[in-house]
This record gives structure tokens, C-alpha cells and sequence, in this order.
């Protein structure tokens, strides 16, 4: 029997304070994910002729990346926000299967429970990219059901897992993992144990996750699974309240691209209008969706807030590059965003987001880096000469700790932050990254520049991290000194 509709709530206005707090009780969180696990691969190069041999472009391969993909990049979602997770899924017995359970074991604070069934083939995809666009796709995957003793060995780890943790997710790709009658029996188990259960669903038959406390369903997914308009607002929240009625969901999370999520419920319907001042990629938003959501629960939030949470992050990963996460920083920068400079001092990983989005622009980067103790003329016409020479400069910085082992004990005169404030206030800088090793060549490797700039006191063969860009590709530049100037002279001077 269908209930009361419920009532059209205006998008709760939760202060920026509550939700930054919201933020830091994510890493509380402990969450067990159940689903199709699998292997994203990524092949960058360089497009630059086309074959002899057929009217087909040839990739001159540049650098490969691995990463879990499905089940797995929910599990990287949740460990990226500091959360405390239990992973339960299927892999085949190959190389691929090897290379994923890998990847999976390498995350922090990550439980895995990755099971092998002999003769299936671990579902992998693999991405060929050249100018930040994909050339083609190759999936190797077998889609059908898991074996039934396999099946039932998994329904009871995850049974005694789910009591270990706060709430169960069910990332269903439709890759055979949670067929047949696994994600009824993984919701009992949950129910069971009081625990409860939010599912990333596909396909039509949504019996399957009958009980479940929240689903996601995307727009294009909820018109399958309903068979009804989903062209309006009004009609989105007729589907999804049909949803919940039909399958006794305790709320219907429903994702809308560049128009946001609403959330429809027992206490009502809300709207969340979407965040991203950007999109570059929507691949993986989903799986951060269902993450960001499914932490908050187990936080102890309330849908609103954790819809709104997840809302956010969406926002975040589709204004990076490929399957990306979002993280306790970035959510915490995206609340309490820097003003003006400030915004350019990012951490490894977010410089390294950054660089990906430039290039796929076609910018060319540039790389310089140092102490930059007691900012002086020097230092900016360096910097000058190196902007001129790129689209895009970054500057690696030492932290206290490098420079101290460098320059001794008295240094550094300023700390990193003030060091790091300074160095984003100079118009030829883009980014400001600060590093702890003595030497850069970790940061060269992770940006790969086109350009890498010392000053002219340096030879070519000394500069660090020189040989890495001239193997790749790029150019090692000396810039002119200016007369006189150095930090060391001017210490002196302020000491004299």
C-alpha cells in the first residue's frame, strides 16, 4: 500500500561550521563494501602519425597506470577520507586478479577479503589516452555469476565482517559478485547484526535489494528501474518515492549530472543543486557518491547532511582527471576555501590532480624549486625567466625540516606556511607545493614538467631530477642571476 508523499523540504541551510566538524567525523567511520571489484588501467602517450599498416592512430606509450576500479575505487573513496574499511569481493586467478589484490592491500586502514575463483578473468578495463582524450577502451571481464560455493563463502565472511563495522555497501556493476539471491542474503545478514545498508544498484530488478536503508540510483538508472519520465524535478521525486514504496527503501538518493541530487525519504524531499564549478570527468563519481554518503551514516550523520557531503564531493572528482577521489582536504578546502594566493599551496597529491587538468589543456608546465628563504629580486626574476618559458609554473618548496638539514640549524629565517604564502603572492606562480625529502626528484617524478628551471650558478648535469625530463621528453633551463643577490648575503646583512 502506497504511503503519504512526502512533503517538498527546502535544501536544509546547514552552517559551513557544522559541516566542516561533519568532515572531520568521517575518519570515525567504519564501513564494510561488498561488490564487483575491478582493475582500471590507464595507457598515456602521444598521438603523432598514423599506422602503415591500417588508417588507425599509433599511441607512442608515455606511462602506465593501475588502479581499483568498481567496488574497489569506493573502497579508495572511503580510505581517502580517512574511513576504517572492510572490503569483501571476487577476483580471477590471473595477473590482473594478482595486481588488484595489490592495489587493494596497499590502501590504508583496508581489511580485504578478496576471494579467487579459478578460470575467471578479473574484470579490467583499460583506457588508451593521448591530449587528455581517450582513444578507445578494452574491457576483458566474464560478467556471469560468481560460483555458488564461492558465492556462499562470501555471504558468511561478509556476515561476520558487518558486525565489526557500521554500515554494509553494496556496490552492484552487474559483474556476477552480488547475482542471484547474494544481495538479499548480505541485507538479512546486515539487518540481522542491525547494521545498516546502502546500495549502488544496476539494472531493472531492484527486488534484489529489497529493505535496503538508502539507494543511488542515477537518473538514466532510476528510469530503468521504474519505467517512468524522469525529464522534471516533480517527475524524478514520483519515480523515486514509487521506489521506495515498491521495495521498502528507507530513502532514494537520486544523482542528476549537472542538476545535482535529491533526496527523497520519510521526512521528506530535498534538492541539493550541483557544486562543480567544472566538469573534466565523470567517470567514478558514482562510487563517491555512495562513499561519502555510507561514511556520514556511519559517522553517525544524517542523510541530509551526508547527501550533502556527498553532493559536494562529486563535485570535487569531476572537476579532476580520470577516476578520481575526493578527500578529507578537499572537502575541507571546498567549506573553508583559501582567499585569493593561498588557494596555490596544495598538497602532493592535489598538485599532481592540477598538473593532469593543465596538460589536458595542452599547457605546457614548468618546474623550479628551493628554499626561497627571505623572498628577494633574485628569487623573482628567476621565477619570471622560469613563467616565461611554460604556461603553467610550479614551485616545489622545502619544508622546515629539508632546509634545516641543508642549510643548518638557524634556518630557516621564515617557516614553510609563511615561506609557501609568500611564494603564491608572485604573479609567475601557479602552484606552490611543499616538499620534506632533501631533494625534489619524488615531486619531478609525480608532475613530470616539460620545462625544469634552475638558476645559472647550476650546470645542466647538476640540476636534480635534469636527466629524469630530458629522458621524458623535456628541457633542463638555467635562468640569469641578478648581480648581488642571494639569501645567504642578505642573513648576513640582517646579522651584521
Amino acid at each position: 500500500m502506497q504511503g503519504p508523499a512526502p512533503a517538498d523540504l527546502p535544501t536544509p541551510e546547514i552552517p559551513v561550521g557544522d559541516l566542516t566538524e561533519a568532515v572531520r567525523l568521517l575518519k570515525r567511520a567504519s564501513v564494510l563494501v561488498v561488490g564487483d571489484a575491478m582493475l582500471d588501467r590507464y595507457v598515456y602517450g602521444q598521438v603523432q602519425r598514423v599506422s602503415p599498416e591500417a588508417p588507425v592512430a599509433v599511441l607512442a606509450v608515455e606511462r602506465e597506470l593501475a588502479m581499483p576500479g568498481g567496488a574497489g575505487n569506493v573502497v579508495r573513496n572511503l580510505t581517502a577520507l580517512g574511513a576504517a574499511v572492510a572490503f569483501v569481493s571476487v577476483v580471477g586467478d590471473d595477473q590482473a586478479g594478482s595486481d588488484l589484490t595489490g592495489l587493494i592491500g596497499g590502501q590504508p586502514n583496508v581489511e580485504p577479503w578478496l576471494l579467487v575463483q579459478g578460470g575467471r578473468a578479473t574484470t579490467t578495463k583499460t583506457r588508451f589516452i593521448a591530449a587528455g582524450q581517450q582513444l578507445l577502451r578494452a574491457d576483458h571481464e566474464m560478467a556471469g555469476p560468481i560460483n555458488a560455493r564461492l558465492a556462499d563463502r562470501m555471504v558468511r565472511i561478509a556476515a561476520d565482517a558487518v558486525a565489526a563495522t557500521t554500515v554494509m555497501v553494496l556496490s552492484d556493476y552487474q559483474k556476477g559478485v552480488l547475482a542471484g539471491d547474494v544481495a538479499q542474503r548480505l541485507i538479512a545478514a546486515a539487518r540481522a547484526a542491525g547494521r545498516r545498508v546502502v546500495v549502488d544498484p544496476k539494472g531493472v530488478d531492484y527486488a534484489r535489494y529489497a529493505g535496503a536503508d538508502m539507494v543511488t540510483p542515477n537518473r538514466a538508472e532510476l528510469a530503468l528501474a521504474t519505467g517512468m519520465a524522469v525529464d522534471t524535478e516533480e517527475a524524478i521525486v514520483a519515480a523515486a518515492q514509487h521506489l521506495r514504496d515498491t521495495y521498502r527503501f528507507g530513502a532514494v538518493l537520486v544523482t542528476r549530472s549537472e542538476d545535482g541530487m535529491t533526496l527523497v525519504d520519510a521526512q521528506g524531499i530535498r534538492h541539493f543543486p550541483a557544486e562543480a564549478p567544472e566538469v573534466h570527468d565523470v567517470s567514478g563519481a558514482g562510487d563517491t557518491v555512495v562513499a561519502v554518503v555510507a561514511a556520514g551514516l556511519a559517522a553517525g550523520l544524517t542523510a541530509p547532511v551526508a547527501a550533502r557531503l556527498a553532493n559536494i564531493a562529486a563535485g570535487i572528482v569531476v572537476g579532476k582527471v580520470g577516476t578520481a577521489v575526493a578527500r578529507e582536504s578537499d572537502l575541507a578546502e571546498a567549506l573553508t576555501p583559501e582567499r585569493g594566493a593561498l588557494r596555490k599551496v596544495v598538497s602532493r597529491a592535489t598538485a599532481m590532480e592540477q598538473v593532469e587538468r593543465w596538460r589536458r589543456r595542452g599547457y605546457r608546465i614548468g618546474f623550479t624549486n628551493g628554499c626561497f628563504d627571505l623572498l628577494h629580486p633574485g628569487h623573482v626574476h628567476l621565477l619570471e625567466q622560469a613563467r616565461s618559458w611554460c604556461d603553467r609554473l610550479v614551485v616545489g618548496l622545502n619544508a622546515d625540516s629539508s632546509v634545516k638539514r641543508l642549510k643548518g640549524e638557524t634556518r630557516p629565517i621564515q617557516g614553510e606556511a609563511a615561506r609557501a604564502a609568500v611564494l603564491a603572492s608572485v604573479s609567475s606562480v601557479d602552484l606552490v607545493s611543499v616538499f620534506e625529502e632533501d631533494t625534489p626528484v619524488d615531486l619531478i617524478k609525480l608532475l613530470r614538467p616539460d620545462v625544469l628551471v634552475k638558476g645559472a650558478d647550476y650546470t645542466v648535469d647538476k640540476v636534480v631530477g635534469g636527466d629524469l625530463v630530458t629522458e621524458w621528453g623535456g628541457q633542463v633551463r638555467l635562468a640569469q642571476l641578478l648581480p648581488g643577490q642571494s639569501t645567504t648575503a642578505t642573513v648576513a646583512r640582517i646579522r651584521g
